[in-house]
């Protein structure tokens, strides 16, 4: 196991520069002038030379490519257009946001697709059956901006029960518990969002799984030694149905990043998504370059992680 951990890890930072290069060279090949967006349209040539020299954009791609990624290894991803302060510093302080978010939706659509998944696959024939079919194709074919404005009109807008944007009420003031409260009661619309989302493909998926587990012969065994079904259910058929399902889960975290923006800029959640969302209309390449670096590290720890964690779940793996 340590030796395939060791390799996994210094597999990583050629897996991340391939994807830095990649993302560079598409981001600066998209049409459109991050310059028009800074200092506008109204300006002479020698002004706008002078600004492209400052912000080195005067440079060839291939020039600029190379430069980023030599100051990327030292942790220096240059400083944003727009905000003309340190990229890095500027995701780190967006980051906490958005694994907030995403991780409550992520913890919250597993535990519940998981426990509804395996309750209903011991009894397929009956109607929660047919209501979580229903329930779950709808959830799959709704789009994230429209489930989140859908959600917004009905629990902020008409009943009043949430607010409707940020993290955190304008006018606190405290502090402690109070502010646990008050970013708890903001987190429930867009991480329900993001959880309802996640939720129609983790259910299909386990149900799936449990139910091929179900007709193998080492559970015909535990009903033939007089296990209680609650035992054979949980502690052998789901545990030998996971394995799936964190393929899926981890393989999904960067599908939940790239969702997040959406829901971020539908509820206004100051976190890496709507970030992005930003740097984008205004050409700002440094934070969006930041910004996909941080995911694709995120995306490829995860995949190791559920690598390592199929050896937990079943004995029979082993990595060399």
């Amino acid at each position: 196991m340590s030796r395939y951990l060791l390799r996994r890890l210094l597999q990583i930072p050629p897996v991340v520069l391939g994807l830095l290069a990649l993302n560079f060279a598409l981001i600066h090949l998209a049409p459109g002038d991050p310059l028009y967006f800074l200092v506008g349209e109204g300006g002479d040539e020698g002004y706008y030379a002078a600004m492209r020299a400052r912000l080195g954009l005067d440079r060839s791609i291939p020039e600029r490519l190379i430069g980023y990624l030599a100051g990327a290894v030292t942790g220096d991803l240059g400083r944003s257009f727009r905000y003309n302060e340190p990229v890095l510093s500027l995701i780190l302080s967006r980051v906490p946001a958005t694994l907030l978010l995403t991780g409550t939706a992520l913890v919250v659509s597993t535990l519940v697709g998981i426990w509804a998944a395996t309750a209903v696959a011991a009894r397929p024939a009956g109607l929660p059956n047919r209501a979580a079919d229903v329930l779950s194709g709808l959830l799959a074919a709704v789009p994230g901006f429209w489930l989140g404005q859908l959600l917004l009109i009905i629990f902020a807008g008409g009943l009043g029960l949430f607010p409707v944007q940020g993290m955190v009420s304008p006018r606190l003031t405290g502090g402690g518990w109070t502010l646990f409260v008050d970013v708890a009661h903001h987190l429930v619309l867009p991480a329900g969002t993001l959880a309802l989302l996640q939720l129609a493909l983790t259910f299909r998926l386990t149900r799936q799984s449990v139910r091929e587990t179900l007709a193998e012969d080492f559970i015909r065994t535990a009903w033939a030694k007089g296990l209680p079904p609650r035992t054979i259910l949980y502690r052998h058929a789901l545990r030998h149905s996971l394995l799936p399902v964190v393929t899926v889960v981890g393989g999904h975290v960067g599908t939940l990043l790239a969702g997040a923006a959406v829901v971020e800029v539908v509820f206004a959640w100051p976190g890496l998504g709507r970030l992005l969302y930003e740097a984008v209309l205004t050409r700002d390449y440094p934070v969006v370059m930041g910004i996909f670096l941080v995911v694709s590290v995120m995306t490829v720890f995860a995949n190791l992680l559920t690598d390592l964690a199929y050896a937990h779940l079943d004995p029979r793996v082993r990595y060399a």
